[in-house]
């Protein structure tokens, strides 16, 4: 039996279950048969195919089919019958989802998930009772839901079919483990050779397919797994870095607002594109280490280039896909009482880390219309630059995305006006 250490001294360590990796070891093992008796065509038949493999189990061939010529077929050995699989090949082998480089490594596979499958399939059912989870330090106190999703996907049985893809913005993949491991869910052996289960690149939590959409939707990121700060989900960052807002912004603003709110055109006028992804580097490189400086970028249109690059690589907008329909009619109102209302209910969609970044910016930006006579930039002028910054249409035809530009703007000319209000 496998104990996992703990950092918790007030949890007993977790026991892994090893009873899936007994059953693995049982497993049969492959044999290749090949035909030796004389046949009157080049094809194999299906009765003459189930005779060559009647001797063992785990005993496999390969026939062309008589049929449909140039196709062929994985004829299996298993629980005292032959089964019939439809074989592909695309530079590897497979017979669903699940891609092999040799035909014995995808036949091994195959060989242990219908044993575990057939022998210990109420096991398998009952697994995620009574999970580990909270044993080994990935959830956290505050349980809110993220933007998280979990890809149901791993090993199928060779004869099931293959699972749908999973259309979402997850950092969450399928993942080949090399030697034994055990599912940080239910403590069960992850079987199989490959794509055994599903990795969390936030947190680094390695569960079973099963075990994947009964983990709650919430982590506490490592660090070690969050590789960079541009394009990287936005409470995914916050959490990493146990921050309320992403170290970029607070730097970027605080820099802005040491040197630059009387300048003209301040998020108007852009900086070098060259000298932007210099920022870009610094910060993904360095994160809060990252010189941004009047010695490092003297024009501080480079910093303000940057921050804009920095919502616009986001994969899930600060007004999130989810919320903007909500706030894009809010835009359409005419009556400006009932706009703030409807704003201030559009805001409670938004995840946490979003509203508290969205306010950030929003202060920030309201102090920058109050230096207008200098560097020229009304909240009008503001909305332009950001509408289309904070929010993404979640895929409408061009058209309706250019209509939505007006409301765009009225949105975040609306929040930076009444900043004090709304938040």
């Amino acid at each position: 039996v496998l104990f996992l250490s703990s950092d918790h001294d007030e949890y007993r360590p977790p026991v892994w279950k090893s009873y899936l990796y007994q059953l693995q070891q049982e497993a049969p093992h492959p044999r290749r048969v090949t035909c030796t008796c004389e046949v009157r065509t080049h094809f194999l038949s299906v009765k003459d195919a189930d005779q060559l493999l009647s001797q063992a189990e785990g005993s496999y061939l390969i026939r062309e089919s008589q049929r449909q010529p140039g196709t062929y077929t994985l004829a299996l050995r298993f629980g005292n019958q032959t089964r019939n699989f439809r074989l592909y090949h695309d530079g590897k082998h497979f017979v669903g989802e699940k891609r092999f480089e040799s035909i014995h490594d995808l036949v091994t596979d195959g060989l242990i998930t219908l044993y575990i499958e057939t022998k210990a399939a109420e096991y398998i059912a009952k697994m995620t009772i009574n999970p580990i989870y909270e044993h080994v330090g990935y959830t956290t106190l505050n349980q809110e839901p993220t933007l998280k999703k979990h890809l149901p996907h791993s090993p199928e049985a060779l004869d099931g079919p293959a699972p749908a893809k999973d259309d979402c913005n997850t950092e969450e993949r399928v993942h080949t483990f090399r030697g034994p491991h055990w599912c940080e869910y239910c403590a069960n052996f992850m079987w199989g050779l490959i794509a055994q289960g599903v990795k969390c690149a936030d947190c680094g939590l390695n569960v079973h397919k099963q075990c994947s959409k009964v983990v709650p939707n919430d982590c506490q990121p490592d660090l070690r797994h969050v590789k960079k700060v541009y394009s990287c989900d936005l409470t995914t960052l916050v959490k990493a870095h146990n921050t309320k807002r992403p170290m970029v912004v607070d730097m970027c603003i605080q820099e802005i607002e040491a040197r630059g709110l009387q300048s003209e055109g301040l998020y108007r006028i852009s900086g070098f594109s060259e000298l932007i992804e210099d920022v870009k580097l610094a910060f993904d490189r360095d994160g809060e280490k990252a010189d941004i400086s009047s010695n490092a970028y003297e024009d501080i249109n480079i910093i303000t280039g940057a921050l804009k690059l920095y919502f616009r690589e986001l994969p899930i907008p600060i007004i999130t896909y989810d919320a903007y329909p909500r706030f894009i009619e809010t835009g359409k109102i005419t009556d400006p009482e009932k706009r703030l209302e409807s704003l201030h209910e559009a805001l409670k969609l938004l995840p946490p880390a979003h509203c508290e970044t969205l306010r950030y910016l929003m202060a920030h930006l309201k102090r920058v219309t109050q230096y207008e006579k200098e560097n020229l930039m009304s909240s009008e002028n503001l909305g332009i630059v950001f509408g289309p910054t904070l929010m993404r249409a979640p895929e409408l035809d061009a058209m309706t995305a250019l209509n939505d530009i007006r409301y765009q703007r009225l949105v975040v000319e609306t929040l930076i006006t009444n900043e004090d209000v709304l938040f």
